[in-house]
């Protein structure tokens, strides 16, 4: 079909599907109605009834490049350049890592915990972690840390987005931070070991940032770091909520101990996996 004949979007779905499923994309229709959705500024199922409907050249280009990046391995959420994250709608792109579902697990359990005082995310990346505190809890001070400028960019657009108060501070984890200033240390660092991320499909390792991803020859160099540094971070008494590698659950639970952490336990994920390590700094203020 020629690119200046008149088509419907149901015209274009099929062209997508065929593109998107040739590019390896696992479910190229519902892809391909998403994608349309979301030039159209509609919902998928208003833009699914609407297919019989006459698609104008202009928005039949752009639905022919998004879909031309979709197939060339670009994940879908920086396609879209949105995604969601519990109740917020994030911007999101190759700057900094995209919020996974599990990670949304990580504000029950920290909230379960600590809904007052200060909070701090250490790694924010799109800000996902800092933002959602600001917007659950009751927090006087959210501060979310990473060291890449450009993930703060992002961060720092999020929080505009979303109206919400988080302050974005550029840092290698936890240096230069004020000890003893936070009640809840929430993150979710690299925890890939080197060779893992070698091993990472191109859907992932061509597009996301590696820092985010690839935590040194065992996967624990920036677990072990931000164990060693959350205590002097926290107030007496605080709590730290971590995302964990499943494989490396009881090796993380063991560096805490080490590192001087009280009230230590790893949770599974809703697959059964386990994926969450809290802890929490002793009352002595030592």
């Amino acid at each position: 079909m020629a690119a200046d004949a008149p088509v419907t979007v149901a015209d274009l779905f099929q062209e997508a599907s065929i593109r998107l499923r040739a590019g390896g994309v696992v479910k190229p229709r519902r892809e391909a109605n998403r994608l349309w959705a979301w030039l159209s500024r509609t919902s998928v199922g208003e833009s699914y009834l609407g297919r019989d409907q006459g698609a104008a050249l202009e928005m039949a280009g752009a639905f022919r490049d998004a879909v031309a990046r979709r197939a060339a391995g670009e994940p879908l959420a920086y396609v879209l350049g949105r995604t969601g994250f519990r109740n917020l709608e994030l911007l999101t792109d190759r700057r900094a890592l995209i919020p996974r579902p599990e990670t949304e697990a990580m504000i029950d359990h920290a909230l379960e915990r600590v809904r007052t005082g200060r909070a701090l995310d250490l790694g924010t990346g799109t800000g996902c972690l800092a933002l959602a505190l600001a917007a659950e809890g009751s927090f006087d001070l959210v501060v979310g840390v990473d060291v890449s400028a450009d993930a703060l960019c992002l961060a720092r657009e999020n929080a505009g987005l979303t109206r919400l108060p988080v302050r974005f501070v550029r840092s290698d984890l936890g240096c230069g931070l004020r000890s003893g200033r936070f009640d809840l240390l929430v993150t979710n660092p690299p925890y890939l070991t080197d060779a893992e991320y070698d091993a990472l499909d191109a859907s992932v390792k061509a597009w996301e940032p590696r820092p985010a991803l690839a935590g040194g020859p065992d996967g624990l160099g920036a677990t072990r770091r931000i164990l060693d540094q959350g205590l002097a971070l926290l107030t007496p008494g605080g709590w730290i909520v971590m995302e964990l590698d499943s494989s490396r659950g009881t090796a993380a639970a063991d560096l805490a101990l080490v590192a001087g952490w009280t009230e230590i336990k790893v949770w599974d994920d809703l697959f059964g996996r386990p994926r969450y390590l809290t802890a929490r700094r002793s009352h002595r203020n030592d």
